[in-house]
């Protein structure tokens, strides 16, 4: 792995009130290679998304940990058969596309960690945060920064990952467009969303499995 071990990320403390067990996991991880996406990480992802065909995929939401995070879904109000779970809404797009390498070394990396493990990763610029990243609820009149100087409302209430300055995305949702990595990137913050019932072992392996696809 290029770049630190895993750590614990933090989580509001209301937010733990009202949903023990969530935890955010993270690494720094440096980009080496460029950014577009190595001929060793599309083999293995090409390799690893055999399993996501016809039956394999209609199966998976009975898996434990693709089953953890669809009832922490309908935990937090979302139903899962309409706003797919990531690792389902992977699986629907592997059906469709009939393929999952996009060329972007970033996309790639974090596909990879999600099909293996089922834990979802969210990758940001880490020269365009400011501090730590937390999981709590977002304030009144926040926004999420979007293309051409714009910016989405984001609900009061809404979880969000937020550095210092703000929200730079939905938990499960949008992301800011100001944050996420470029073919300028030298190094990224890769945080894994854990919900209760995921052992941490599944979190650390999704983060090594995307830092590798990065740091080679």
């Amino acid at each position: 792995m290029s770049g630190d071990d895993p750590r614990e990320g933090l989580v509001d403390a209301a937010v733990l009130d009202e949903l023990p067990g969530l935890r955010l996991r993270w690494a720094l991880v440096a980009v080496e290679g460029g950014h577009k996406t190595p001929r060793g990480l599309r083999l293995r992802l090409e390799d690893v998304s055999t399993r996501f065909r016809g039956a394999n995929a209609i199966q998976l939401r009975t898996r434990p940990v693709p089953h953890a995070y669809r009832v922490f879904f309908r935990q937090v109000g979302l139903d899962p058969d309409v706003e797919r779970t990531p690792v389902e809404q992977l699986a629907v797009e592997r059906l469709i596309r009939g393929e999952l390498h996009t060329g972007d070394r970033f996309t790639d990396a974090l596909v990879l960690g999600l099909l293996e493990t089922g834990v979802p990763i969210v990758a940001f610029d880490e020269a365009a945060l400011e501090g730590e990243v937390t999981l709590r609820a977002a304030r009144a009149g926040e926004t999420l920064p979007a293309e051409g100087g714009y910016a989405h409302d984001v609900p009061r209430g809404r979880l969000v990952l937020a550095d210092g300055a703000g929200p730079v995305a939905v938990l499960f949702g949008r992301r800011s467009s100001a944050h996420g990595p470029h073919r300028r990137t030298a190094a990224v913050r890769l945080v894994a969303i854990a919900v209760p019932g995921v052992p941490e072992v599944h979190v650390d392996e999704a983060l090594w499995l995307a830092a590798e696809g990065l740091g080679r």
